[in-house]
């Protein structure tokens, strides 16, 4: 059965391969259970309602994609719309949490309406090839910097912005061992090398007092959503100021989303010869009717994980994997004492060499054609040291338009691409 679903041969793969690719998915993105209660805290949010709606927001949106889309990736609460959520809307701009759930469902009802018209696939589908093989790597070298920040590897530092943290910290040693063991196991082509390595490092960090074992009854029942079910404020939905929330909340999910998306799907190898992939429009729904459901349930803004592409470097290839993912959070539901006991310096080693794999598509890059590379280089090196997906897509789309345009091939630029840029450049400038 579910071979024939979910076409497992067809894919080059099989339910263990499957299966595995999921566990390593989820408990690289099991962290959201932990960071969005607390972030959303911060806004005045119940802590127990945003953990129940945090794990059924990303059960729904993972089951739309396991089983409408077919895709291996996984949905959760997004990181970077939690914070602007709760210390720009409601921190600094003064206003209620309610009245930032109100957006972020707007927000979901607008992207299922531009999904529905295509308007999504049309912005995905215009994207330059070149564009979306720099999205991955720039992805790749964004996930690995979140894992060596994770680990205290690299730290803030006020002269040089960031700098190698100590090594000989608890964090760092776990997230070392993790990385030998799960590149020694890459390396000698054992199964499953990213999800033993994850397992090895738990178990040191307990020795090492980073981590314990639950202390608690491991199965306990969901914390109520009563606290921030539908709740919901109108008065000030036509206020400027609910305009400018929409569209920041719009603008950095459409394009965290499409990047997510093209990212993965480069590194799992079904794009096609134009830089395009199957069910695009399936997966882009599947993120705007899991927005809107989280919203009622009572958390920001559900995306696409870019932690995905740590089961695709395991071998998941179809929905089986993003199935087996939302399982795990049915699950977590009931079992989060020991769900949420394996530390970020335990999953940091996967993002490092997740940051690996993702590089593989810069060597289909025509680096002899500037117009071709600059933008592919700019929107590479940007993820990171912006710490933004969106960000990195802002610079290299811009670049690449005004290249093409000022060098006479203006041809190769399709008019979203001419749209998509002059929306980046409204942004930086006015």
């Amino acid at each position: 059965m579910l071979e024939k679903y979910f076409q497992l041969e067809a894919h080059k793969t099989n339910v263990k391969t499957e299966v595995i690719a999921g566990i390593t998915t989820f408990l690289t993105m099991a962290y959201i259970l932990v960071v969005n209660p607390s972030i959303l805290h911060d806004a005045g949010m119940n802590t127990g309602a945003v953990f129940t709606a945090t794990a059924i927001a990303s059960i729904i949106g993972t089951l739309i994609m396991a089983l409408y889309a077919k895709l291996p990736i996984a949905m959760a609460p997004g990181m970077g719309l939690n914070a602007f959520f709760a210390y720009t809307v409601v921190v600094s701009m003064g206003y209620s949490w309610e009245f930032a759930l109100t957006a972020v469902f707007l927000e979901g009802i607008l992207f299922i309406l531009l999904t529905f018209f295509n308007v999504r696939e049309l912005i995905v589908d215009a994207i330059p090839l070149s564009q979306k093989h720099a999205i991955s790597v720039g992805i790749g070298l964004f996930i690995a910097f979140i894992g060596l920040e994770d680990a205290g590897i690299i730290v803030h530092d006020k002269a040089t912005l960031v700098t190698l943290g100590n090594l000989g910290s608890p964090s760092a040693l776990i997230a070392l061992f993790g990385l030998f063991i799960s590149a020694l196991l890459l390396t000698l082509r054992v199964k499953g090398a990213l999800l033993i390595g994850i397992f090895s490092s738990t178990i040191l960090a307990v020795f090492m007092g980073k981590a314990a074992l639950p202390d608690t009854a491991l199965i306990q029942t969901p914390p109520s959503l009563a606290p921030t079910f539908l709740k919901f404020e109108w008065q000030h939905i036509f206020s400027t100021d609910m305009l400018i929330v929409l569209f920041t909340f719009l603008f950095v999910d459409l394009f965290d989303t499409i990047g997510t998306l093209v990212g993965v799907a480069s590194q799992a190898g079904i794009l096609d010869e134009k830089g395009r992939f199957p069910n695009v429009k399936k997966a882009l729904m599947a993120d705007a009717f899991s927005t809107t459901a989280g919203a009622m349930l009572g958390t920001s803004t559900t995306t696409a994980y870019i932690e995905s592409a740590a089961g695709v470097a395991e071998g998941g290839r179809t929905g089986l994997t993003t199935l087996v993912v939302a399982i795990l959070f049915i699950l977590s539901l009931f079992l989060s004492p020991l769900f949420l006991m394996v530390p970020s310096s335990a999953t940091a080693p996967v993002l490092i060499l997740v940051g690996t794999f993702m590089m593989e598509p810069v060597t289909k890059i025509s680096f002899s054609d500037y117009t071709e590379s600059i933008p592919a280089f700019l929107a590479i090196i940007m993820m990171p040291l912006t710490y933004s997906i969106a960000e990195g897509i802002a610079f290299g789309m811009i670049s690449y338009v005004l290249l093409k345009a000022l060098t006479g091939r203006h041809k190769e630029i399709t008019p979203v691409m001419y749209i998509l840029a002059a929306l980046f450049m409204l942004k930086f400038f006015v």
